[in-house]
């Protein structure tokens, strides 16, 4: 009996997964844990490995697929189990007519995954009539792209052609789209969805999954807002003095993120509260303060997580956030980088931005955001002095937490962050 390898759920409000690429063909040996193909999440990118030893005997879901936690990947014939001879290759002909054979299978009974069905809703396409080049003949996430991709060239590259002597009928199918290389009549271009100017992008598993939580969040989670000023002029001044030394000697960057992140911990030691999850009927205090931050790349934005924050040091922070920012670019975050963050720091400054209202990550029920650092005018003893300032943004669960409470809380992070200078220490 071969064994089943299925979808796994890598994250804890994970529901699909991609099929990046697969690491094995059918006919290929594999042993217990060798990783047989890459995964997509909106949270992290992972192998699958096999949970047996055997022959790859089936590889049901194609690469660019998307499909839920627990479907049926690929199947694995165990040692101890034989495995059917390859049939020799048919004949062009038998060619044909097994296609034609297994489109009509594959149309009586179609499997079409939530991104194919995406796609081809948001395109007026009739899958019933399009051949697909998966198993069974199965239509695949390449196949629907790589068809829009025809019908964008033909639409942009062809030109005008004389009307026809009798109008032509809409574009009902698939099949009916014409390739790149075939030309096509104005009144094909007509009833396309495309306009000439217009450029289509594949929603990727990684931004459908954002969008819908981030939809939740807003939908579900009663947001409020506050904002306090912070002069940095000395914590500035610090930083300028040390960095190059910091630099030689640890080997990484000390930019101003730990110090801020440092200042919220602290601050979430006298208010925990602000630590906590909304849980239905309880509120659930965390213990542990672990801070996720948002790390953006040109594909996708990811959160991983700084495990333990509060018991580190702002050399220990610095550390962190540089090796979690290496992973998250190279791709190479893990389940446990991404898991477990009770309170969200985010540097949306690093971009220019000085007024943020950012959404809550669930469970979670606050976000931070500092801002960017910029030189103004301040009125101090009745006299005008230029200092570095910076706003700090905070998003509450008003289910969960008061202005009063979380007003006292940006008071601590204000009166950490305002206290930084030379006697400040690092390790």
């Amino acid at each position: 009996m071969a064994e089943n390898i299925v979808m796994p759920q890598l994250g804890e409000s994970v529901t699909e997964g991609t099929i990046s690429k697969w690491l094995v063909n059918i006919g290929d040996q594999v042993k217990k844990y060798d990783p047989v193909c890459e995964v997509i999440t909106d949270k992290v990118n992972a192998e699958v490995p096999s949970s047996f030893s055997g022959t790859i005997s089936e590889i049901v879901v194609q690469e660019g697929e998307t499909v839920a936690v627990g479907t049926l990947l690929c199947r694995i014939a165990v040692e101890d189990q034989a495995i059917p001879p390859v049939e020799a290759k048919p004949s062009a002909a038998a060619q044909d007519w097994g296609a034609a054979e297994m489109t009509t299978q594959a149309a009586s009974n179609p499997r079409y995954s939530p991104a194919v069905l995406k796609l081809a809703q948001e395109n007026n396409l009739d899958l019933s009539r399009m051949e697909g080049s998966g198993a069974a003949g199965r239509i695949t996430r390449k196949d629907i792209l790589d068809l829009l991709q025809g019908k964008r060239q033909a639409v942009t590259t062809v030109p005008k052609a004389e009307p026809p002597s009798k109008p032509s009928q809409p574009v009902q199918s698939a099949r009916d789209i014409p390739k790149p290389s075939v030309p096509v009549s104005t009144q094909s271009a007509v009833h396309s969805p495309f306009n000439q100017a217009d450029e289509t992008i594949p929603v990727t598993a990684i931004r459908k999954t954002i969008a819908e939580r981030m939809v939740k969040s807003k939908q579900e989670i009663p947001h409020a807002w506050l904002t306090v000023e912070c002069d940095v002029t000395n914590l500035v001044r610090y930083r300028d003095r040390i960095k190059e030394e910091f630099k030689q000697k640890e080997g990484i960057h000390l930019t101003y993120l730990p110090f801020f992140i440092k200042s919220v911990v602290e601050a979430l030691k006298e208010f925990p509260t602000l630590n906590s999850q909304w849980a239905g009927d309880h509120i659930l205090v965390k213990k542990a303060v672990h801070i996720s931050m948002a790390v953006a790349t040109d594909q996708a934005l990811f959160v991983p997580v700084i495990k333990n924050a509060d018991q580190k040091s702002i050399f220990g922070l610095a550390k962190a956030i540089d090796e979690l920012v290496k992973k998250a670019r190279e791709g190479r975050l893990t389940l446990e980088d991404i898991t477990g963050g009770t309170f969200t720091v985010n540097n949306t400054g690093s971009f220019g931005s000085v007024l943020s209202a950012p959404i809550i990550n669930p469970p979670q029920v606050a976000i931070l955001t500092v801002e960017a650092i910029v030189k103004r005018p301040i009125v101090i003893d009745n006299m005008i002095a230029v200092c570095d300032m910076m706003n700090v943004c905070l998003s509450l669960d008003h289910r969960v937490l008061d202005g009063l409470v979380c007003g006292r809380f940006l008071k601590r992070v204000k009166q950490n962050i305002e206290g930084y200078g030379t006697e400040t220490g690092l390790y």
